[in-house]
């Protein structure tokens, strides 16, 4: 297990991926990517138990799958730097042939990925339905899942909260990144959500909130916690409070990096900000 400095420098290193990811094409998602850098990487170098290689039944070990897949950035850096795929693909993000589309997909048969993800609503469905199946194969290992609370505006998301407390889907513990942006603008003002984590404990959820999703010893404390309460009979819900462009002083607090790339001078500021930590790509 790494210890907090090897994760922070896996983190520096994953947002420095992200920005030259985006900016070499012109086009990606820079936003909602920093501000989950730290999650996804805890997940994958700290919490979930992996085997070596990768096979898509995933049979034996834990599971996560990316609801909101167009911060496809972070999640190919982690994967590549999680030793999945050559990290030297980076250089290929979004271009045509290439495995790593701007939303991630299994047409391209690319290690890591299980679903194509991009159409938002659909992943909590996906996640329980492979938790279900860990249970009937007598799997022990969980299913992590990760969804933007923008997303959460999709009505598929409800039938699946509903269905997933109605079988006592115990197996899961699904993420909701909460950091009040979306790409029109902040969700307050397009369509509140109110209260997230009294609608998912009205739908029978355990739930647990981690108030700053982008330090990872309170990141890594509330994945334990989650982790903990699993198998009792209730899906677990962790609401993390993070902020979008995190990392990056002037992608930060706003929607308006959701969806668009740095220029030469803005990509110079936010590798500034990031030292080089496992060598860039």
């Amino acid at each position: 297990m790494p210890n907090t400095q090897q994760l922070e420098d896996f983190v520096s290193q994953v947002r420095r991926d992200i920005v030259r990811q985006v900016h070499k094409v012109n086009s990606g998602h820079p936003g909602g990517s920093l501000g989950c850098a730290e999650f996804i990487s805890v997940l994958y170098q700290e919490m979930m138990d992996r085997k070596e290689g990768f096979d898509m039944d995933g049979n034996g070990e834990d599971l996560f799958f990316l609801s909101n897949g167009h911060i496809s950035p972070v999640f190919y850096s982690v994967l590549a730097r999680s030793g999945y795929f050559p990290i030297e693909e980076l250089n290929t993000f979004r271009l045509i042939n290439s495995r790593l589309q701007g939303h991630p997909t299994t047409h391209e048969g690319l290690p890591g990925v299980r679903i194509a993800s991009g159409s938002l609503g659909q992943g909590l469905s996906v996640a329980i339905g492979a938790a279900n199946t860990k249970k009937i194969n007598g799997d022990k290992h969980l299913v992590y899942s990760l969804h933007g609370d923008g997303e959460l505006q999709e009505g598929q998301n409800w039938e699946a909260i509903m269905y997933a407390a109605a079988k006592k889907v115990d197996n899961l513990i699904a993420t909701v990144d909460r950091n009040h942006q979306q790409i029109d603008g902040c969700t307050d003002d397009v369509l509140p959500m109110g209260d997230i984590t009294a609608k998912f404990e009205a739908f029978g959820w355990d739930v647990l909130e981690i108030k700053d999703g982008n330090n990872i010893s309170e990141v890594i404390k509330g994945l334990e916690e989650a982790k903990s309460r699993t198998g009792k009979g209730k899906p677990v819900a962790v609401i993390m409070t993070t902020v979008m462009g995190h990392g990056v002083d002037f992608m930060m607090h706003t929607h308006k990096w959701h969806g668009v790339a740095p220029n030469d001078e803005q990509l110079e500021k936010a590798l500034a900000q990031n030292p080089e930590t496992l060598g860039d790509y």
